[in-house]
């Protein structure tokens, strides 16, 4: 199934404050007091720990609906198979855009569409938003916020460097010169002006967007040649031996946590991210953060940029409490004080009404993070089709594996592009 969602309808469909009803609205009722207990289990820092904690209690209060709360770290994908394996998948679990398709076609999750308009309200989101969290025709998940690629970066270090900051209009080589100025300005053997971003998948995908391609085809396939790849790598192989991004040995500490990110660890200037994180990378300095567009090829060009749901929530298919796992997804997206506990840490959210009552109370850090969003109206591409089952081994195993060997000088970039091609189809074509 093609999945493209309008670039123009999806920002009105998201950041519109009166929704139009698109699937049917239910009545939000389940037992009351009912003796359930589910547990819910998600990756992030631990303000998004306690955010979701405290909703857990609310919505406990209101149901009297046990939540166990259980956060993981970088292992998040390990436990999620180990629980596969034994059959015990959590009732409620985070997925994200790039491995949603992979977790519904591995049978991790449940198909959510008979909960729709019953336990399950998300009348108005609108259909072009819903449609974020389809495959293969099936709902198998809810957006929780929504968001877009981002590049961060320390104000005040810039500030103090005297240099001017990224923009939105900043190229591909202007931020390799800036990285490398960065580090030259600040003096330290420990600090860097960028992260080495080679082993990003999504902002690999940004590049090759930039470019008129992408990461995968709608049929499953690698969408890019090994001479994309290989020009990919020389970029940050280039940038690393001009001193402007951190070395492997730093980059290879980020395990999709943001507290071992190297802007976080406070190793460099700048980090490429998604833009609701804003807010726990802010939490971890004390010096001002700033957002900003992923670099561009030059003026005129694609920007690679889209909108997507930042995160996912999806109903575990061993769950034996699927109705009351639905409506506790359908509280977390939908209560207006659920939504000033969450903010907008898991992305601008989806609800109109719970938008209208957050919004003005934000501060400034989180106002930033909408504005980034807003900045991109007229910036962002359509939608893409759902990245294909096998997406999450070929970022875990295959890109991040071989762009850390090319950092560590234990391949060479030819044998990197090759290595991509070859490796990351195998992939593939073993599960799709």
């Amino acid at each position: 199934m093609k999945t493209y969602v309008d670039r123009r309808t999806l920002l009105k469909s998201a950041l519109a404050l009166g929704g139009a009803a698109a699937v049917g609205s239910p009545s939000m009722s389940w037992a009351q007091g009912e003796a359930a207990r589910l547990r819910a289990t998600w990756w992030g820092s631990p303000d998004r720990a306690r955010r979701t904690t405290d909703v857990g209690k609310l919505f406990t209060e209101r149901s009297g609906i046990e939540i166990a709360g259980e956060p993981v770290g970088a292992d998040y994908w390990a436990k999620i198979g180990t629980q596969m394996a034994g059959r015990n998948i959590a009732d409620v679990f985070q997925l994200e855009p790039s491995s949603l398709a992979d977790y519904a076609g591995r049978g991790a999750a449940k198909a959510m569409d008979e909960f729709v308009g019953k336990q399950l309200d998300i009348s108005t989101f609108g259909d072009k938003m819903v449609d974020l969290c389809r495959a293969g025709g099936k709902i198998w998940g809810v957006a929780l916020g929504l968001n877009s690629f981002s590049l961060f970066y320390d104000q005040t270090v810039f500030e103090k460097a005297g240099i001017k900051p990224p923009t939105h209009e900043t190229t591909w080589k202007q931020f390799a010169d800036m990285a490398v100025d960065l580090t030259k300005a600040v003096g330290r053997p420990d600090y860097w002006g960028a992260p080495y971003g080679a082993r990003y998948h999504y902002v690999f995908d940004v590049w090759l967007r930039q470019r008129g391609k992408r990461l995968y085809t709608e049929d499953a396939k690698l969408g890019f040649t090994a001479d994309d790849a290989k020009e990919w790598f020389s970029y940050w192989e280039d940038l690393r031996k001009r001193n402007g991004c951190v070395p492997a040995d730093v980059q290879t500490l980020d395990q999709n946590q943001i507290e071992r990110n190297s802007l976080a660890l406070g190793k460099s200037a700048m980090g490429l991210t998604y833009s609701n994180q804003l807010i726990g990378y802010q939490l971890l300095t004390k010096n001002k953060l700033g957002i900003t567009m992923v670099p561009s090829s030059g003026p005129g060009t694609k920007s690679g940029h889209y909108y997507r749901p930042a995160l996912i929530w999806s109903i575990g298919s061993t769950t034996k409490n699927a109705d009351k796992a639905a409506a506790f997804i359908s509280f977390f997206v939908n209560d207006v004080e659920a939504g000033k506990i969450l903010g907008v840490e898991r992305g601008v959210p989806m609800s109109p009404k719970v938008r209208e009552a957050i919004l003005p109370n934000l501060n400034e850090v989180e106002r930033a993070t909408v504005d980034y969003v807003n900045l991109l109206a007229d910036k962002v591409s359509d939608y893409p089709p759902p990245v294909p089952v096998g997406a999450v081994e070929f970022d875990n195993n295959v890109m991040r594996k071989v762009a850390d060997q090319v950092a560590f000088g234990q391949i060479s970039i030819d044998e990197a592009g090759k290595r991509m091609i070859e490796d990351g189809n195998a992939v593939l074509r073993k599960v799709n």
